[in-house]
């Protein structure tokens, strides 16, 4: 017999209205127009595009698709929560982070996690042909030692790294310790996405 323990979760959902995904987009373009501080920042920390992560932290205020994002973000939050078995109510999960990426070709994200956060996790909006994957890395990873390397034939949840090609209005969600990373793109058309991480008021 064979018992599986401890699996990580990765939340797919696909937002299928066209509308909101082009308010959004628009939303997004409005926004990177005038964040003077926000390519500040970019420009002083290398960042290789566009990110209101470090400038703005009101975005449900400054566009409606904004607003009815965070509506709907709060409702997957509270399902994942839910498939999680925590023992916590709906209204205690708070939307804390939500900010635009907007990356070019070669635009990456290095490997990284969300520190004080539960839930985190990115919308996309945009994404073209040869634009980078997402990819998630096994958190018992830095434990293997002298694990013995895997055959190029096990399943997705024995892989040591997954790599997801996301798709324009699919929403991603995953418990805010789970590594992950942008991998470079190949594309000159922007990717466009919007992450969020959600926190637990105790």
């Amino acid at each position: 017999m064979t018992r599986l323990l401890f699996p990580t979760r990765l939340f797919e959902t696909a937002l299928s209205d066209t509308a909101l995904l082009e308010d959004l987009e628009e939303a997004c373009w409005m926004i990177e127009d005038g964040d003077e501080a926000g390519h500040r920042w970019c420009e002083e920390k290398g960042y290789p595009g566009y990110t209101s992560y470090a400038s703005l932290d009101d975005l449900p205020r400054r566009a409606p698709a904004f607003a009815e994002l965070e509506g709907q973000l709060l409702k997957q939050a509270g399902r994942a929560a839910e498939e999680l078995g925590w023992d916590i109510d709906a209204k205690d999960i708070t939307l804390d982070a939500l900010w635009i990426n907007i990356l070019g070709e070669g635009g990456h994200h290095p490997g990284h996690i969300h520190p004080g956060s539960v839930l985190s996790g990115t919308l996309y909006i945009a994404v073209p042909e040869g634009a980078g994957d997402i990819r998630f890395e096994d958190p018992r990873l830095a434990r293997m030692m002298a694990a013995p390397p895997l055959l190029d034939t096990v399943e997705e949840d024995q892989k040591r790294f997954v790599y997801v090609a996301p798709k324009p209005g699919e929403l991603l969600m995953w418990e805010s310790w789970l590594r992950h990373e942008v991998m470079p793109g190949r594309s000159e058309e922007p990717r466009i996405s919007i992450s969020f991480n959600f926190g637990h008021r105790a």
